[in-house]
């Protein structure tokens, strides 16, 4: 293992607690915030999703979100009634697995460890149902692998989720080996969309049949992929995930080093050639940067700082980020920015 932060091997910290504080990453400027403000505004997140979960779960669980003006369950149909955003849903309580890192990380032992065992009891991930392999990564698996790690951290404090035995983690992996066969491609990145139950079969199931990806959804894999490797001993799906990531690395606009927002996954021909760092490609770098900090791994770095320095560059017009063209970098692509790309701010 590389050395990260001037740490040794030895003194690495396990892999959960790296989740852990990937999972608490803040901003730096939050330390010149006077600690009345901090703490004001600490309690205003908790309030708020204090808000959402209970309603969630009075109101919606099991379905997969609630709809906060009728405060009803959004059940997923046989067909998706809203388009693409509907491959969020697959039936497996997704809001309920999205909300178990952060109930631990807000300190709600007694309602997280009641969270886990409703996911143990409840959620069923062989559902024959269409998903975004994007959303389900992030979302889902993320969501099993942070509540694992944090019942594992709080099983090691010897007071809470005694009884756990890494149920979590065998789900993740369940559900990680469903998501593998949409990485069944010449290029190594992925479909956008997997069925859960049967895999990529074809045009009956919108699966198979798709050419194009967007950046940010064949790039932020490699988190959720890593860990689950890690914590399992299975390196397939780490494999996959850094294949898809050196495959787009390999196909960056070698003078700008800038990378489009939609790319075809069988000849990697870029498709939209408009490069910047909100919808389409923003957790693409960001999960270079984590990767970096997860694995420690000094090339997700060194491709980060040459993105980076790209960015800056091209993109980075004061006060705005604006998308320019990969093969002529100094021309804007668009006037206008959109609200993804407020992570960025917390790379820099």
């Amino acid at each position: 293992m590389r050395t990260v932060w001037g740490l040794s091997p030895v003194m690495m910290p396990s892999l959960p607690q790296l989740l852990l504080l990937l999972l608490g990453t803040t901003c730096q400027l939050g330390l010149a915030m006077p600690s009345e403000e901090r703490h004001r505004l600490r309690n205003q997140v908790v309030e708020m999703f204090d808000h959402a979960y209970k309603n969630y779960m009075d109101h919606a669980y099991p379905a997969d979100e609630l709809m906060p003006l009728t405060c009803r369950g959004r059940v997923r149909g046989l067909e998706p009634s809203r388009g693409d955003v509907d491959d969020a849903l697959g039936k497996f309580s997704l809001t309920l697995i999205d909300s178990l890192d952060t109930l631990a990380l807000l300190n709600k032992t007694a309602e997280f460890e009641a969270a886990v065992r409703k996911v143990l009891t409840d959620v069923r991930l062989d559902n024959d149902v269409v998903v975004s392999v994007f959303e389900t990564n992030i979302r889902v698996l993320g969501g099993l692998l942070g509540g694992h790690s944090m019942a594992v951290l709080l099983r090691e404090g010897g007071r809470h989720m005694l009884w756990y035995q890494d149920q979590l983690l065998h789900m993740a992996k369940d559900l990680g080996l469903r998501l593998l066969p949409a990485f069944n491609t010449s290029s190594g990145l992925p479909y956008p969309r997997v069925n859960l139950r049967h895999g990529v079969q074809g045009p009956a199931t919108r699966t198979g049949t798709e050419t194009d990806t967007c950046t940010a959804c064949a790039g932020t894999i490699i988190l959720e992929f890593a860990a689950l490797s890690r914590f399992t001993g299975d390196p397939v799906f780490e494999e996959h995930a850094r294949r898809a990531l050196d495959f787009l690395w390999e196909k960056r606009q070698r003078n700008s080093n800038l990378v489009g927002t939609t790319i075809n996954i069988h000849s990697g021909e870029w498709v939209r050639r408009d490069s910047g760092v909100g919808a389409g490609i923003d957790s693409y770098y960001e999960y270079l940067l984590k990767a970096y900090i997860l694995l420690g791994d000094d090339l997700f770095l060194q491709r980060f700082n040459i993105h980076y320095a790209s960015i800056m560059k091209y993109i980075s017009q004061p006060p705005l980020l604006l998308d320019v063209h990969i093969h002529k970098p100094l021309m804007p692509a668009r006037t206008w920015m959109d609200s993804l790309l407020a992570f960025f701010p917390g790379c820099r």
